[in-house]
């Protein structure tokens, strides 16, 4: 049987823009308006059904259960809150972070230090979503729109916000207001703000790495400081061309046996689905190496990369450094000419160093 296309979802920007396009309606008419649409940058035009209301003391608040659709998305199911009161007049719209959105601590994001984590395309959907309210009743459209995510502090700490300078609870994102399932997008952003954090703190050197062992290894190798620190994943591709673009003294990138042996490889895109080890490339790293004929068909028929690295210690030969030389020459060829210094560190699974480049 076919299956059925995976479904789409809606960012924290857009259900906070309902939610705050509904909490104004109110407080000009009396009455919310359930459900809500909106208008997306692309033009789109969904409505949002709302999951509670309050009127009461100068100030409306709407809120709108976020669908993520079949993404894995950490805020699917969150409760988005948009609190609207009138602001003094000649303000146009203020933003608050209520609980659980986050405050812009660090130079390098898109917004500076000391304002809610609103981003930009969120800030201007409400905007627009608050004059086109504005010019039909005749109102000033001088509001303040506080958003906040109730479990948003706890939600966060499984996000990297932390680590870009974010403090208190999540970010309101979204540039088209659309989840794309599986597209990662929350991951590249995260790793292209990271690198405009550190740069804008003047670090030098950053450190992607593939997962939290290699993470930690590395951070033991080079002493780094966090901000230092990508959670590039398998994005290696992503980050260099963003670091190609917003360049850095040094760049290490730093990964377990199979993921940088697939780096090694040619492969930018270390998912599984995007392509797996060639043993038979890995045994020809291990000729060059100075391996004999018997270890090449060992490693020819390995069942794991970390069985292959292992026939290879067995018998002296420092595979870990020619797969990091080719992997170091792979990403070189990505940031070329812009003068970027890069290295690479490869790491078994217990955190130790086995390979490097430099």
């Amino acid at each position: 049987m076919p299956t059925r296309p995976l479904r789409r979802g809606w960012t924290t920007g857009a259900c906070a823009t309902a939610a705050a396009k509904a909490a104004y309606a109110a407080l000009l008419t009396g009455a919310f308006p359930d459900p809500v649409e909106i208008i997306l940058p692309r033009g789109q035009r969904p409505s949002f059904a709302l999951a509670t209301t309050r009127l009461a003391g100068g100030a409306a608040t709407a809120g709108i259960v976020k669908d993520a659709g079949d993404d894995p998305d950490v805020t699917h199911g969150a409760l988005v809150l948009a609190t609207v009161r009138l602001g003094a007049p000649g303000s146009g719209v203020t933003f608050r972070a209520g609980t659980g959105v986050g405050t812009v601590t660090r130079p390098g994001l898109p917004l500076p230090p000391g304002e809610p984590a609103i981003n930009p395309v969120p800030r201007r959907m409400m905007r627009e979503a608050i004059a086109e309210l504005a010019r039909r009743h005749g109102a000033s459209g001088d509001v303040e729109i506080e958003v906040a995510i109730p479990d948003g502090e706890q939600l966060a700490t499984r996000t990297l916000n932390g680590r870009l300078g974010i403090v208190g609870g999540l970010s309101i994102l979204g540039t088209t207001g659309i989840v794309v399932p599986y597209s990662c997008s929350s991951w590249v952003h995260a790793i292209q703000r990271g690198i405009d954090v550190a740069r804008a703190i003047g670090l030098s050197h950053v450190a992607g790495a593939t997962g939290s062992t290699s993470e930690a290894a590395v951070q033991k190798l080079y002493d780094l400081p966090e901000p230092a620190l990508i959670d590039m994943g398998d994005f290696v591709g992503g980050m260099l061309k963003y670091t190609r673009a917003h360049p850095l003294a040094r760049v290490t990138i730093a990964g377990g046996v199979a993921k940088m042996t697939k780096l090694a490889q040619g492969l930018l895109d270390l998912h599984s689905k995007r392509g797996a080890v060639d043993l038979a490339a890995l045994a020809a790293l291990a000729d060059a190496a100075g391996g004999s004929a018997a270890l090449h068909g060992r490693i020819v028929a390995a069942n794991t990369v970390a069985e292959a690295f292992a026939l290879a210690q067995a018998d002296g030969i420092a595979l870990g450094d020619a797969v990091a030389c080719a992997a170091r020459e792979v990403a070189a060829q990505v940031v070329e000419g812009k003068g970027i210094a890069v290295d690479v560190a490869v790491f078994d699974r217990d955190g130790v160093l086995v390979g490097r480049a430099h």
